[in-house]
């Protein structure tokens, strides 16, 4: 086994060999089988080699889906809500009395999951990223597609791309399969329309749908959406999805109630820290687009604190900045590289009550804090990824935690 990486210090593991730094995709037409890790672009692989080398590349996501024991897969993707939604549904499944896998993109690596004993009958579900996607060859037996927007435009060559990558999971689906898409973005049902499935809409009937305040399916209610413990309308949009999953496979109303009036969400997503002098502190560091940004802000009523900015993914900031005028924002805490440019769109809206956040996470938390007044709620939402100040959406997350902590 030999183990290509641009990392020229990469640790190896005993009795492999190695070709690393910048040869690192050079002479692979050497190999009978190249295992592409997802965030290497298949580009990347045909850099220095003919495109037929791509027959070579085999995936740890796509051998999952050839080899698991159980074909009860569901897939879900999506630009954001992944992570709630997978959620929802192993739980939903869960009260209904499935055994259940949860991994993917969140959690456990696909082939790890096969070391939980999957059995025949058992549930999998999946979430699926882009990179994970874009060249996969088998589809699951549910498939999900959420709202999709541009994004990751760093990795991926224009937006078709990766909207093309998200359609692949959908690809080689059967007429026994079901594809499960949002009805009101045409992206997520141009993805879904792929392959020869069944499909069903959500956010329009059949599938589960929001009338009057209310989470409902077959006429059904399930929930009153004040009492959904996630915080913001697009988590109406996550819980329909999840009902849409779980009404294929059992129609246990009582199961999606209990599971949407109890689940409060992910780390990092929206996630409630503290209060401090009537002040209270949000975590959604996962959210690193403006379309994530400007959900997470229309999630409250409250006047707001917001910290935005961070690296480049290609984004524009024009849509986000229209929002923060039009919320109830009292100040915008511009970071990292990104700062110049969301400056711009706030200047070109009118919005004037922006400031440098500071160079660390504590000195940020330090500068909201001294903005906000009782009642409000200081926001950490980006709209951008975290490279530069911070090692990644964790870290970044982790500090403002630990610099909300410490506030007296």
């Amino acid at each position: 086994m030999t183990i290509c990486d641009q990392n020229q210090d990469l640790e190896l593991p005993e009795g492999t060999k190695s070709q690393l730094g910048e040869n690192w995709n050079k002479n692979l037409d050497q190999f009978d089988l190249l295992i592409r890790s997802p965030f290497v672009h298949p580009r990347e692989i045909t850099k220095y080699s003919s495109p037929n080398i791509l027959t070579k590349v085999a995936t740890v996501t796509d051998e999952f889906l050839k080899v698991c024991p159980s074909k009860n897969v569901i897939g879900i993707t999506g630009t954001k809500g992944k992570g709630t939604t997978s959620t929802l549904v192993a739980k939903m499944l869960e009260a209904d009395g499935k055994k259940v896998h949860l991994g993917g993109n969140i959690g456990i690596p696909p082939l790890d999951m096969l070391k939980s004993g999957i059995k025949r009958d058992d549930w999998v579900v999946l979430e699926l990223a882009n990179f994970q996607l874009i060249d996969i060859k088998h589809s699951p037996h549910i498939g999900v597609c959420l709202m999709v927007v541009p994004e990751h435009l760093d990795w991926h060559t224009n937006d078709t791309e990766y909207y093309n990558a998200k359609k692949q999971m959908f690809v080689k689906q059967r007429s026994e399969d079901i594809a499960i898409y949002f009805a009101n973005n045409k992206i997520s049902t141009d993805i879904a329309s792929a392959g020869s499935s069944r499909k069903i809409p959500y956010y329009l009937e059949p599938g589960a749908i929001v009338k009057d305040d209310k989470i409902m399916i077959d006429g059904q209610e399930i929930i009153d959406t004040k009492d959904i413990k996630l915080l913001g309308a697009h988590n109406w949009q996550n819980a329909c999805a999840a009902v849409t999953v779980l009404w294929q496979i059992s129609k246990n109303s009582e199961a999606a109630r209990k599971v949407l009036s109890t689940f409060a969400g992910s780390e990092f997503r929206l996630e409630f820290r503290r209060e401090v002098n009537n002040v209270k502190y949000y975590n959604d560091s996962f959210g690193t687009t403006p379309e994530t940004a400007i959900v997470a802000m229309q999630a409250f009523k409250e006047p707001k604190v917001i910290i935005l900015g961070g690296s480049d993914k290609g984004a524009n900031y024009d849509s986000l900045a229209a929002e923060v005028l039009k919320q109830n924002t009292r100040t915008v805490l511009l970071i990292g590289d990104q700062a110049k440019r969301i400056e711009e769109s706030l200047k070109k809206v009118g919005f004037k009550d922006y400031m440098p956040g500071g160079d660390n996470m504590k000195e940020i938390v330090k500068n909201a804090s001294a903005q906000a007044m009782p009642g409000d709620v200081v926001l950490l939402s980006t709209a951008c990824a975290s490279f530069g100040m911070f090692k990644n959406y964790q870290d970044r997350g982790e500090q403002f935690n630990q610099a909300v902590a410490e506030l007296i």
